[in-house]
C-alpha cells in the first residue's frame, strides 16, 4: 500500500441510492482480504447481499454516521463510514474503509481519511478516532501506523451478522486509535 501517487477523485456523501455498489465494493474487499479469518463458505456464497442488506439500512438511515465515496473515472474508487462517538473512551469508529484493488496504493485510502477528519472534529462530542482490523492484515496495519494509528489492544473478532459460522477459527483483531481526528488528514 503504497499510497503515494493520488489519482484524481471526487467526493460526495454516500447516500441511499450507493447502497449496491458500496456492498459490491465491501464484498470484494473481503473476499480478497479477509480470507482465512471468515470462512471460505461465507465469502464464497452470496456475501454481496449480505453487504447489501447493510449498507441498504445505513446508507437509508444515516443519523450518527459519515459515509464519504471517493470516485474517479472508473467509478468507485474506495469508501469509508464512520459511526460517530461510538466509544466513550475511545469516540468515533471508522467501520469501514475498502478501497479497490485498482487503486491500492494510489492514495485513495489517505484522501478518504483527510476527508472525514475534519467532519468527525465538527460532528462528534470527542475528537478520538479507533477501528478495529485483522490482526492477519499486515499490509493495513501498516498504513495506520504510517498514518499515525497507534494499536492499542487486541480482542476477538466479532463474527459478520452475529452468525459465529461465518468465522474460521478464532480470529484476532487489532484497535487502532488516534487521539485526534486532525491527525487523520496531517500525514
Amino acid at each position: 500500500m503504497a499510497d503515494d501517487a493520488l489519482m484524481p477523485l471526487g467526493y460526495r456523501a454516500a447516500s441511499a441510492d450507493d447502497a449496491e455498489q458500496v456492498a459490491a465494493l465491501h464484498a470484494a474487499s473481503w473476499r480478497r482480504h479477509y480470507r482465512g479469518a471468515y470462512a471460505d463458505s461465507f465469502l464464497d456464497g452470496d456475501v454481496v447481499a449480505d453487504r447489501r442488506v447493510v449498507w441498504s439500512v445505513r446508507l437509508a438511515e444515516p443519523a450518527g454516521s459519515i459515509t464519504v465515496l471517493g470516485e474517479d473515472a472508473g467509478g468507485l474508487a474506495g469508501f469509508i463510514h464512520v459511526i460517530l462517538d461510538k466509544d466513550a473512551e475511545w469516540g468515533s469508529l471508522i467501520d469501514n474503509l475498502h478501497v479497490a484493488h485498482r487503486c491500492q496504493g494510489t492514495g485513495v485510502g489517505t484522501a478518504l481519511f483527510a476527508q472525514v477528519g475534519p467532519e468527525i472534529l465538527e460532528r462528534a462530542t470527542d475528537s478520538g478516532v479507533y477501528l478495529w482490523v485483522l490482526e492477519q492484515n499486515l499490509a493495513a496495519q501498516q498504513f495506520y501506523r504510517a498514518r499515525g494509528g497507534v494499536s492499542v489492544e487486541k480482542a476477538p473478532v466479532p463474527p459478520p451478522g452475529g452468525v459465529p459460522s461465518r468465522l474460521k477459527g478464532a480470529p484476532m483483531a487489532l484497535r487502532i486509535a488516534w487521539p485526534n481526528a486532525a491527525l487523520l488528514a496531517a500525514r
